[in-house]
Order: structure tokens, then sequence, then C-alpha cells
């Protein structure tokens, strides 16, 4: 399967999904959008990954490679493939649905529990996840479950944590994909965001949780296992 990754950031890369794609012998390919990297064409793709990053997906003055990123996303839905939105990227993947991205009522990083909604166990695409995880969570922003999705998962800080139409197009608001360095990156790059709030935690408290790491990521290939079947 030929996977491409947008990245918004340096600090923000696949982590996981990564070390996932080269166990199951698939490819996958680096798009640095904020680098200048060209989009890549549907054909070039079976799967697309669109990862988070510290901007809005407002921000498109600040980020004028944002509403190219948004045309690219609108084509790939349009031209059938299978596309898996994390953090920022389940925002711009809402958007280009038909949904809105507000600022959440909370702040939430760190180890939060996150639980299925009804929908969550009759998704194609969370067949197999337990109702509830501890997930790893950065993100200030929220997106609406777009027209024609299906909402998964809430948090207590967070009423939409995930979507998914089937198991071919799917938004997190959580990072699955978080490894020690991944966590780690966001720790050192984003630090700014680690002001006191009921569901911020400081990096001694994030790095408490390393042991829900290999749990976090047999939900991850869960998943992606899931929506490889919908390619």
């Amino acid at each position: 399967m030929r996977i491409k990754a947008i990245m918004h950031v340096e600090f923000e890369d696949p982590a996981g999904i990564s070390v996932w794609a080269a166990k199951a012998g698939h490819d996958l390919d680096l798009v640095r959008i904020y680098a200048g990297d060209p989009l890549p064409g549907p054909r070039d793709l079976e799967l697309l990954v669109v990862m988070g990053g510290p901007m809005s997906v407002h921000d498109e003055l600040e980020f004028q490679w944002l509403r190219a990123e948004k045309e690219f996303l609108s084509r790939t839905v349009a031209a059938g493939k299978s596309v898996l939105g994390v953090c920022l990227g389940a925002q711009l993947l809402s958007e280009v649905l038909g949904g809105e991205v507000t600022k959440n009522p909370h702040r939430e990083i760190g180890w939060h529990p996150v639980r299925l909604t009804p929908w969550g166990p009759q998704s194609k695409a969370f067949a197999g996840f337990p109702e509830e995880f501890p997930a790893f969570h950065w993100h200030g922003e929220t997106f609406s479950t777009p027209r024609g999705a299906s909402t998964l998962a809430e948090s207590q800080a967070c009423a939409n944590q995930a979507f998914a139409v089937g198991a071919k197009l799917v938004g997190l608001q959580f990072h699955l994909e978080t490894t020690i360095q991944s966590m780690d990156n966001l720790i050192r790059n984003a630090a700014q965001d680690l002001v006191p709030g009921t569901y911020v935690q400081n990096a001694e408290e994030m790095r408490q949780g390393l042991g829900n790491l290999p749990g976090m990521a047999k939900i991850l290939d869960i998943l992606l296992s899931n929506m490889a079947k919908e390619v």
C-alpha cells in the first residue's frame, strides 16, 4: 500500500504510523508541506495521513499552503481514497467534509481516557477497540462531526474525539501514533501550551504515563489494519 503523510511542522511526524507501515511492508512517504514539498496526486497514494500541528485550520493568511492543502484534501476524498486525520489533520478533514472547527471548552494535553460512544463499537474503523482506553492529547481546538460521519469517541474534556465514514475517512483528535520521541518533541517544541488547566499535564506527569504506550500502539495497529481492509 502506498501511504503519503503530510507534515505541518518538523516535530510532528507519523511516529507510530511509520512503525506500523514498516512492519506491514507498506511504503510511506513524507510530504513536508511547511517546507515546500509538492503535494502528490490522488493517483500517487492509497492512504493519506494528515498529521497535527500548532497552527489552526483558520490560519490561511499566515500559512498560505493551508488553502492548497484543503483543496488537495477535497480532491483526495472525491477520488475515493482513504484518509486518516490526526489532531489538526482531523480538523482539516472535518472542515473539508462540511464540519466546523472551534475553540474547545478546555485545553487538553497529556494522558486522558477516551471512551467509545454507542456508535464506536459498530464502526468498521474501530472494530476491536476497547470501550475505554488512555490516549495522548495535545489540542486547544475541536472539530464538529461532519454530516454523513459518526461520532465514535469522547472524553471528559472534549465531546468529539473521533469521527469516521466507514473505515475510509477517519479523524482522531487524540494521538494514537505517540512514541517516546514524538511526545518529547511536543514537550520541547510546544512548551508554551503547558499553561495550568484542569486537563493540562506538565512534562513530568506526561512522562509518568509512558506505560500507556504499548497498549495504545496495539489500538493504532487495529485502526490502521481496519483502514487497510478498505483500500
